[in-house]
């Protein structure tokens, strides 16, 4: 996919299991978005090909959509409608659409049923937007960014949401600029960058490795004369081995250690 001179998705190939959660992790600019619309049909791919449930998003829409969930950065609603409203019109769409009463106490949506769309909160617009990807139903639901703007307690009542669409049968592919979220929720990771897969696999996999952190966990408070004792033995090892430590831990590498390895920024910055 290519706008003007620029390639947003350059020969991207990568592959979603059945019944999973996935992850597409990528700097802003990576061609995370383009790539998720153009799974939902939204775009059509310049060249190549692409496959959901075994169909062509664009070609046999008709067939997917009733299929397929969508929770879209801008969400699809209308400024001015009301929570409530906005979910119950989108459940109509659907034949068999889960219990919207149901589903807005899940999310927290029953507080702030009446408040027009454009009077909610970032998060509130979020848990709506969830809500609508999921009351149909679908055997496979794309997310882009699902907890932005969430606290910490709605996140983590989309979390277990999105696990337990997963142990319902349904797939789910998520983008998130939370790599813990990313850990804590998804079977498979792909990151992409300037358009192109730079890894693939499980967090465990794509943290594992040579590389490590070390932290030092003690059982109780230290002392002064222990601190310094500690201080000073770390210092004396790393004076040996001409290292400078700054902290101690032990643990392996976190997801965030990959990224940056791969991609040589964090998930905020643009691509040089």
């Amino acid at each position: 996919m290519r706008y003007g001179a620029k390639t947003a998705v350059d020969g991207l190939s990568l592959s979603v299991a059945r019944e999973s959660i996935t992850a597409v992790l990528g700097p802003n600019g990576a061609g995370k978005t383009t790539t998720l619309e153009t799974c939902e049909g939204y775009r059509r791919p310049q060249s190549g090909s692409v496959r959901v449930l075994g169909l062509d998003p664009v070609r046999d829409r008709a067939a997917l959509l009733p299929r397929m969930g969508v929770m879209l950065q801008g969400q699809g609603a209308w400024s001015g409608v009301r929570a409530m409203e906005m979910l119950r019109h989108v459940a109509r769409l659907h034949a068999h659409p889960l219990d919207i009463d149901l589903l807005s106490e899940r999310l927290g949506l029953a507080e702030c049923g009446r408040t027009p769309y454009r009077r909610l909160s970032g998060g509130q617009q979020q848990r709506l937007g969830l809500a609508m990807a999921i009351v149909g139903r679908p055997e496979i639901v794309f997310v882009d960014e699902p907890t932005a703007g969430m606290d910490p307690q709605a996140r983590r009542t989309t979390w277990e949401l999105l696990r337990e669409l997963r142990a319902d049968g349904v797939t789910v592919v998520l983008t998130t600029h939370y790599l813990e979220e990313a850990e804590q929720l998804a079977d498979e990771v792909h990151i992409i960058d300037r358009g192109r897969l730079v890894a693939s696999g499980t967090p465990v996999e794509l943290t594992r490795g040579s590389a490590a952190t070390a932290r030092l966990v003690v059982d109780r408070e230290l002392g002064t004369a222990a601190e310094a004792d500690l201080r000073a033995s770390v210092a004396s090892w790393g004076e040996r081995h001409g290292v400078g430590v700054q902290s101690l831990t032990f643990g392996s590498r976190t997801l965030e250690d990959v990224f940056l390895e791969l991609t040589g920024h964090g998930l905020e910055e643009e691509p040089a």
